[in-house]
Formats: C-alpha cells, structure tokens, sequence
C-alpha cells in the first residue's frame, strides 16, 4: 500500500481524517517496517484484520535503543540519538527524510503560537547542546535561523548575557520565546529574577541528574516567581518521535492534528483505556511515516475529553524528554 504524502498528514483536520490516515499508514508499516511486522506477527494479529485505530498494536519504545526501526529502503539523513548516562543503552531514530521533522515543528509552532517571525527566540539547553545527534537542538537551531532574528541565539551557561538579552527584549516590548531545559531554567532564576508577564518559558523536562526531583507544581511555581510569568509552557516530544505537544499552562499538553496521545492498561498492554484513566501512554505520530507512527512509550498519563492530556511520571528512568511531573 502506498503511504499518505506530506500533503494528506498535514491537513488533517478532524478525527475522521486522522482515523483514515493512521490505517493507511499503519498498513503501509506494517508491510514495510520489518521491526514493526515481526512485532506484530509475535502478537498473531493479522494486520489485514485492523479496521480502527484502537485495534493497532503499538510498537514498545525499548526497540529504537536495539532495532532499525525503519519503513523505508532510502539512505538515512540525520540519526537523532537520546542523551543518557556513561553505559546506558541510548535509543537510536534514524530519519531518512528529514523534512518530514521539519515541516512538523514549524507546522505545530504556527499553530500553537503564529508567526515564527514575530519572535525572538533564545534557548538555554547546555545538556543538548554538548553532545551530538539532539533532536530537540535540530529544532531549536531552525527555528532560531526561521525567526530571522539577529538577537535569536542559544546559550550554554553564559547566564549574565541571557539576562542581558532578556533585558533588551523586554525594553524592545516584541514576542520573545525562551526554551530551556529544566535543570538550566532553575540554575538561571537562582542567579537572576524578572518581572517579565510576556515572557514565554517553555521548559523541556530533564534534570540530567544535576538536580534532585521535583514535581512539577513545585518547578512550575519556582519558574514562574524566578520569571515574573503568570505560567510555564512545556514541551513534550521525544528522540523517537518526529512531532511534538505543546502546554500553555498547568502541565495540561494539547497535539497537533497529526498526532494523537492515548493511554493503556499498565497491566495488559493491548488494552486501551477511557479518558480520565491513567495508563502508559500510547502516541501516533503521523510524521514518523518512514520509521513507525505508534509507539508505546514509558511515560504514565492521563488523557481527557477534548484529547488533551497530562503526563503524572514515567515506568522507570528511561531517558524521555517532555515528562514534566517528575524530571529525574
């Protein structure tokens, strides 16, 4: 079966829409995705069989740190790699047509916040940014070059001249976006505070072990005071994905249309669970086309009725980026 196109997955706007392209995709890697089928063969379920979203099996994340999980034959362009401790097993994304990762970031962040244009951004991600194969870096370096910006830059640990530029944007009164991650966002707010209610700080999760644990009421108010915001915007995404979700507040994210979150039962992995339940969470990204678009993650949740939904901490320490409860 041939695969949707870019055009099909990024114009989807309803659940009908998404539900007709999901099956098509899942056909197509379940055909083509040899990690996919085998796994799905192990579960004798016969994918000819599969006529709603709720009965496709979703591919443990665990395989990305063993398998190629790949469901296309063309040459890889970029290999996206999770950060991980000295002698952790890191998990592995190869991406043969990275377009797809980027049509799918600047698609969500123009719907969740406009214009890339209109923005400074600044990020404060050291972690990310002193190793290689950082997905979230990919991002951030595109859309810093996409803002078009002089004053859009990243910074390590120079803390003194991102105050410095947070002071000019400030006094400039223009959209500004700084993402951080969330060890680097505390060790900022302790050198310096701000009163700045039109900041957006959006925070990626992880501690990176430089910090101890906090839940994420307690971060959240600890940025908020340290930033003068009225609330903390969050992002969850991951290596083993291609799209993200986003959060304006209270650790409540909200998908893109071409992507979906839904929560199983701990205990029996192919049973799905109704909203208001917490279970693993299950994400289809309809961007993954050439590696595969369900994935049952490690990350515990919960999802809602208007399919929004929160992230309440993980199964064990597996390295995943965006969970924003407990960012060990």
């Amino acid at each position: 079966m041939s695969k949707p196109g870019k055009p099909q997955i990024f114009s989807i706007s309803n659940k009908q829409e998404f539900e007709v392209a999901a099956l098509k995709v899942f056909k197509h890697q379940a055909e083509n995705c040899a990690v996919y089928r085998d796994f799905i063969k192990g579960l004798n379920i016969n994918p000819v069989e599969i006529t709603s979203i709720q009965q496709i099996p979703f591919l443990p994340i665990e395989f990305f740190k063993s398998r190629d999980v790949l469901s296309s034959t063309d040459n890889v362009q970029v290999t996206f790699t999770s950060s991980g401790t000295t002698g952790m097993i890191t998990s592995s994304h190869k991406v043969t047509d990275v377009s797809w990762y980027e049509d799918s970031f600047r698609a969500a962040f123009k719907l969740f916040y406009g214009d890339i244009k209109d923005y400074t951004i600044l990020a404060l991600l050291p972690s990310y940014l002193e190793r290689d194969g950082s997905s979230l870096i990919y991002m951030a370096n595109d859309l810093i070059q996409q803002s078009a910006n002089p004053d859009s830059g990243f910074f390590l640990y120079n803390h003194e001249e991102l105050a410095h530029q947070l002071k000019k944007q400030q006094e400039a009164k223009k959209p500004i976006l700084l993402i951080g991650v969330t060890f680097a966002l505390l060790d900022f707010v302790e050198q310096y505070s701000f009163n700045f209610p039109e900041l957006i700080v959006m925070e990626t999760g992880g501690m990176k072990g430089r910090r101890k644990e906090m839940i994420r009421e307690e971060l959240h108010e600890t940025l908020c005071k340290g930033f003068g915001v009225d609330a903390i915007h969050s992002e969850y995404g991951m290596t083993e994905l291609l799209s993200q979700a986003y959060s304006k507040g209270n650790g409540i994210f909200n998908c893109p249309p071409w992507m979906r979150v839904i929560t199983r039962d701990t205990n029996d992995p192919m049973s799905l669970l109704n909203t208001d339940k917490a279970g693993g969470v299950n994400v289809i990204d309809l961007a993954n086309i050439n590696s595969c678009s369900f994935i049952a993650t490690q990350d515990l949740g919960r999802v809602y009725a208007d399919d929004s939904f929160e992230v309440l901490g993980r199964f064990d320490n597996a390295d995943i980026r965006g969970c924003n409860l407990l960012v060990g």
